[in-house]
């Protein structure tokens, strides 16, 4: 904390001058370029006509749909490796009307992070090398970069006490500031809620160059930046997080049912009674090659889950010798790879195998009947090109903490429904039927799925919800609300209330960052 202190009263002695608003001003690129090098080594600063520019740019796109020459791609990479660097970068784009879009480890689903479909004049600041990992196993918390990994922070949280976790996502190459920044559910949220609710402090860098923590940036921001999505408010630089307790010995298992071994009638079970299951047992379902997968992680031993599968969902048929007792560290090994036969520093290799992806996801509040199951298996399921399907069960803590305490709303419901489309070859034909596939399939379900507004997770992003507009010279909030309400239903408005405060000229924005919210008389009657 004392080193950022340094940098902060550093920074204000720069010769930088921070206009009052950058919307008015035209994009100024070699103005830029000549400000980030009065205080950013020329080795950080990649343009396209660097070499180093492409293999950057590309080190983290984990989606190759924008890796084709269609999208935008930013005028320069700021490839910042310490605090300052990112605030150079800010304020020399607020000066020179550039702005600035932050890539922590590049799993954005729209790829927003790095790339555009409807803007010019933007930079990125990558975080990749912004990647310390700081526990204190005294206090169970951890200091971590928003250039991090979640499998890097989960092997240095068991590195310092095996019985140290975090909620989080299963991915262990996502990066943690933009996990983080919209929530962060996986396997331990049913115990401990979302990675957002273990936030306990933040090191940010606002829209005017300013380094602010949960002190000093007050609770509107604080609130905003664990789970509002990423980078609509500033650059998360680092996180601290309070680890939580796990037991030496945890337990899992994956067991696979075909249509013909009662997938069908598992799943609409499964419904009904996975998200009431105690707290220390979370059990997906991925339904993928005509298979349901039921995958579990148990804070227990393998007799103690036995028990508790045979009181509450004995028609799976778990057994003993369906049981892997390990350390919740290679457990997180386990939910990635498939296999515990590997050692926990797998976690480490941040390189994620690249495919073409689409993405879609739902809440749903009311189990569907065996019917309507049956009717999804047969009619979309069962065809060549059918993505894999998750159900992530909420409940338990998640359903224990208000709507409102952050801005991811979606705690009351059942579960977690997820369309994830890959697909490895090249070509038009096989993106479009794709496409095809899982919008077809997206608007199939809208009967049996959550409604007004139908709530989608931001950390999946899907630019099929809507994109920004620009009315005068920031985003419009009317425009915004197509999208934004199905992300943070009536957490929105409180957003673009907080963006108005932090960040009244709209510096930092892409195609769904969240818009100021207008004064009161410039808003719809409906708003008002």
């Amino acid at each position: 904390m004392i080193s950022h202190l340094l940098l902060l009263v550093a920074f204000c002695i720069l010769s930088i001058q921070t206009p009052s608003s950058s919307a008015s001003i035209s994009s100024d690129v070699d103005g830029f370029l000549s400000c980030l090098s009065i205080n950013i080594p020329p080795s950080l600063i990649h343009t396209p006509s660097s070499n180093s520019y492409s293999p950057l740019l590309m080190s983290t796109v984990q989606n190759r749909r924008y890796a084709l020459p269609g999208p935008t791609r930013p005028l320069v990479i700021v490839a910042a490796n310490e605090t300052a660097h990112v605030q150079t970068t800010v304020v020399c784009g607020r000066r020179h009307g550039v702005h600035v879009r932050t890539r922590s480890g590049g799993h954005d689903y729209e790829g927003l992070s790095y790339t555009s479909v409807n803007h010019k004049h933007f930079a990125v600041l990558d975080l990749a090398k912004l990647r310390a990992i700081h526990v204190d196993a005294t206090r169970a918390e951890a200091w971590v970069e928003s250039g991090a990994t979640l499998g890097e922070l989960y092997y240095a949280a068991a590195a310092a006490n095996r019985t140290f976790g975090f909620p989080a996502g299963n991915c262990p190459t996502v990066g943690v500031g933009g996990h983080l920044s919209g929530g962060g559910f996986g396997a331990l949220s049913r115990k401990y809620g979302l990675s957002a609710d273990n936030v306990i402090d933040a090191i940010v860098v606002d829209a005017q160059g300013r380094l602010l923590n949960k002190s000093t940036m007050g609770k509107d921001l604080f609130w905003a930046i664990r789970g509002g999505g990423g980078e609509s408010f500033g650059v998360v630089v680092s996180w601290k997080v309070r680890l939580v307790a796990v037991p030496e010995t945890v337990t899992v298992f994956g067991i696979r049912r075909g249509k013909n071994e009662s997938a069908v009638e598992l799943i609409t079970k499964w419904q009904a009674i996975a998200p009431s299951l105690p707290r220390d047992l979370y059990l997906r379902v991925i339904v993928e090659n005509q298979q349901a997968t039921f995958i579990s992680l148990f804070l227990g031993r393998c007799s103690q889950l036995v028990d508790t599968m045979g009181a509450h969902f004995p028609e799976l048929g778990m057994m003993e010798q369906d049981c892997q007792e390990m350390s919740w560290v290679k457990s997180t090994v386990f939910f990635f790879f498939g296999t515990a036969d590997m050692p926990a520093e797998a976690l480490l290799n941040r390189h994620n195998e690249e495919y073409y992806l689409k993405v879609k996801s739902d809440h749903v509040e009311e189990p569907m009947s065996l019917d309507a199951w049956e009717s999804l298996w047969s009619e979309w399921l069962e065809k060549p090109e059918a993505a894999m399907v998750m159900l992530d069960p909420y409940g338990g803590r998640m359903a224990s903490i208000s709507p409102s305490a952050t801005p991811f709303p979606h705690r009351n419901y059942m579960y977690q429904l997820q369309f994830y489309q890959s697909w490895a070859e090249n070509g038009t034909a096989a993106m479009e039927s794709r496409l095809r596939w899982i919008r077809g399939v997206y608007e199939y379900v809208e009967p049996y799925v959550s409604k007004n507004p139908r709530s989608v997770y931001v950390n999946y992003r899907d630019l099929d919800l809507g994109t920004n507009e620009v009315e005068g010279n920031v985003t419009s909030y009317a425009k915004a609300r197509v999208w934004g309400e199905k992300y943070f239903k009536g957490n929105f408005k409180r957003l673009a209330a907080v963006k108005s405060k932090v960040d009244p000229d709209d510096f930092f924005r892409n195609e769904q960052s969240i818009p100021p919210l207008l004064p009161l008389k410039y808003l719809p009657v409906a708003d008002i």
